[in-house]
């Protein structure tokens, strides 16, 4: 299980490194759009992966910080299932070390995440999309790109939690 898990992230890291546009109808039909405003979303936490050790690095090795609009808030602070317009964001930066301090650096992409089971049934009911670094040019432009994230979330939490990794904290 743990290699199938860390085959998709190398996976989805490989994806990040291409950006084509949409091939198909039905790629296009998975469209998710930029999400506009997303600083000014509430933030859910941060997280750091600084060492070649921990298995994910290649992939999302950096400061991680997330982010939620008010519905996925709304529906975290109360445990509650995730309605239909919920978003969650994952911006991840490089890290820079200065005088003894890790700060952000560049951004290497921003990733969300939107719910909507009836658009998205082919990828447990989530839109998948990154931009990489600073830009607009999408990175997941096909449906197995997205579905390698369905998966892995899949994988990691499951239906439970509604593939969402994260929890609010108090």
């Amino acid at each position: 299980m743990k290699f199938f898990r860390y085959a998709l992230m190398g996976l989805f890291a490989a994806s990040l490194m291409s950006v084509p546009g949409p091939s198909t109808a039905a790629d296009a039909a998975l469209k998710v759009d930029y999400p506009d405003g997303w600083r000014d979303w509430t933030h859910i936490k941060s997280m750091v992966i600084f060492d070649e050790v921990h298995p994910l690095f290649g992939a999302f090795g950096g400061i991680h910080h997330v982010y939620g609009n008010d519905s996925a808030i709304k529906a975290l602070k109360s445990k509650s299932k995730l309605p239909v317009g919920a978003k969650i964001v994952f911006d991840l930066l490089a890290i820079d070390t200065a005088s003894g301090a890790h700060t952000e650096g560049a951004r290497k992409f921003t990733a969300v995440m939107e719910y909507d089971p009836k658009r998205f049934a082919a990828t447990e009911g989530w839109g998948w999309q990154a931009w990489g670094g600073d830009s607009r040019d999408t990175v997941l432009n096909d449906l197995a790109s997205q579905k390698s994230c369905s998966t892995c979330h899949d994988e990691m939490v499951g239906e439970a939690k509604q593939h969402v990794l994260t929890e609010w904290r108090k």
